[in-house]
């Protein structure tokens, strides 16, 4: 019996000296020995700012840090040989690794082509603003520096919807590239700007048969080549979900097995389009439950006026308990990011709580939250910034709780704007499981809650340390538990 806990091991700036494939590797016990049970890895392969590259910018799915492409043989995190050296000794731990998959967009054609296109309005993709002309376009990939190893696949303007960029005009806009597969866009999940089909670079053409045939092809040699468990599937609302649905079942079906699948659709207004996702992929994937951070950020900015009764509400994990992805913060998220919405220190270990303690749900954990960073880019207003994320102290404390007590039946306390609390019952199959937790965003408060009968008579200590207090569980398993002023006490038996 475990419970499952992710980390993202990355963050968008990542600056040690220490290559992330290395680190991971030099880390894997000490992932393991804190309650890590997979591993979200970034972007493995080839970008079009070689070694410097985060990773979303995708160049060559085929190159892994193997080939001088794009003025580096590694990639920002390492050598080939260095990712599958991480992934050994993380499988040696029993830890699952997830790999981020960018099926969206390539960048860094190598060649020119002359493409027929319609410019379309920034801010609805269904206006056309011009009648076709041809742009010269980076819409040719021939990866030379592969030289047709692994595939010979060469992508062209055929493969592409849509570009932002043409070369003879030196212009940036967004260009509907006019090809054979239909006028205009694809279909894609999210409406927003008319038709979010493009979001970024070049946009591939997923009704090309040929692209769909070259990507299966390639799921299939990252697989075998890598052994990953599972992947993380980027953008998906730009994506064709049709293509993604078969392109999951061809590597369900090809391998044999359930690939653990996660897909980020990055949604801030509704939560009703990540269920309708959910609909469309009849269940296929998880989600990140972009709506509960959007909670937590709240609950950071609004200290005691949030109603933490209400945490929940309007999110993926309370109508969707079993796909739900939850999580704190990420690489989109965190400070100086176009999408910042990183919680406030004070309510970190809070949130953490929320998705580390419940039943509900899988979470996910930030690389810095563990790790800390330090990091500089400009602010919106172009301005040097310099960044330091701190870790969180009694976090692994929390990742250890799940994993060891924080099973069995759950009751929730969830009665007061600024006190909620909920409590685990344990299961037999482990004799020191069982918890109860108390969450203030106000003054110190105290709750009395049920944890069963079958805790009669023990005496519970707040394992975070912050209340002195012995709590004696009475003979029909209740007992008052408390809490600090803007806080969280995680309580357990005495003597574990």
């Amino acid at each position: 019996m475990s419970n499952q806990t992710l980390i993202q091991y990355f963050h968008w700036y990542y600056n040690e000296e220490e290559k992330l494939w290395q680190k991971a590797a030099n880390q894997a016990s000490s992932l393991k020995e804190i309650g890590i049970t997979g591993v979200w890895f970034p972007p493995s392969y080839k970008s079009t700012e070689g070694a410097n590259s985060v990773g979303y910018d995708s160049y060559d799915l085929f190159d892994l840090g193997e080939f001088d492409q794009k003025n580096s043989l590694p990639t920002r995190y390492g050598t080939k040989e260095e990712y599958l050296r991480a992934i050994s000794a993380l499988h040696e731990q029993q830890i699952m690794v997830l790999a981020d998959v960018v099926f969206n967009h390539k960048a860094g054609g190598d060649e020119l082509e002359k493409v027929p296109v319609r410019r379309v309005a920034a801010e609805n993709r269904e206006e056309y603003t011009s009648e076709v002309f041809d742009i010269e376009a980076w819409t040719k990939f021939t990866f030379p520096g592969r030289q047709g190893k692994y595939s010979e696949f060469i992508w062209d303007k055929s493969c592409f919807s849509g570009i932002d960029w043409a070369e003879d005009l030196q212009e940036t806009a967004i260009f509907s590239i006019q090809n054979q597969y239909g006028e205009g866009w694809e279909d894609v999940p999210s409406n927003e700007l008319g038709n979010y089909d493009y979001l970024m670079f070049n946009d591939i053409e997923f009704r090309n048969q040929a692209v769909r045939e070259e990507l299966k092809r390639w799921g299939e040699w990252y697989y075998q080549t890598c052994g990953v468990d599972g992947f993380r599937l980027d953008a998906v609302k730009h994506i064709a979900t049709d293509f993604l649905n078969e392109w999951l079942d061809h590597m369900k079906a090809k391998f044999n097995r359930e690939f653990f699948i996660v897909a980020e659709n990055w949604v801030e207004d509704d939560v009703i389009h990540l269920r309708n996702y959910i609909d469309l992929t009849a269940g296929r994937m998880q989600l990140f439950d972009s709506m509960l951070h959007l909670n937590f950020y709240k609950a950071g900015l609004a200290g005691d006026q949030y109603d933490l009764s209400k945490i929940f509400e309007n999110t993926l994990i309370e109508s969707h308990p079993h796909l739900s992805i939850t999580f704190v913060d990420n690489h989109d998220s965190q400070p100086l990011q176009e999408l910042q919405s990183y919680v406030d220190f004070w309510f970190r270990p809070i949130a953490y709580g929320l998705i580390l303690l419940r039943e509900q749900g899988v979470p996910c954990v930030f690389y810095p939250d563990i790790y800390g960073a330090k990091y500089e880019d400009k602010n919106e207003e172009g301005e040097d910034t310099a960044v330091e994320l701190v870790s969180i102290d009694s976090l692994p404390l929390m990742t250890k709780i799940r994993r060891d007590l924080a099973y069995g039946f759950q009751r929730d306390y969830f009665d007061h704007p600024n006190c909620i609390g909920w409590t685990r019952e344990g299961v037999s199959e482990l004799e020191q499981s069982g918890i109860a937790v108390v969450v203030s965003n106000g003054e110190a408060g105290a709750k009395k809650m049920e944890i069963g009968a079958a805790h009669a008579g023990k005496i519970f200590i707040d394992v975070m340390g912050y209340r002195p207090e012995e709590v004696f569980i009475d003979e029909n398993g209740w007992a008052e538990f408390y809490c600090q002023a803007g806080s969280i006490s995680v309580w357990i038996t005495k003597g574990i």
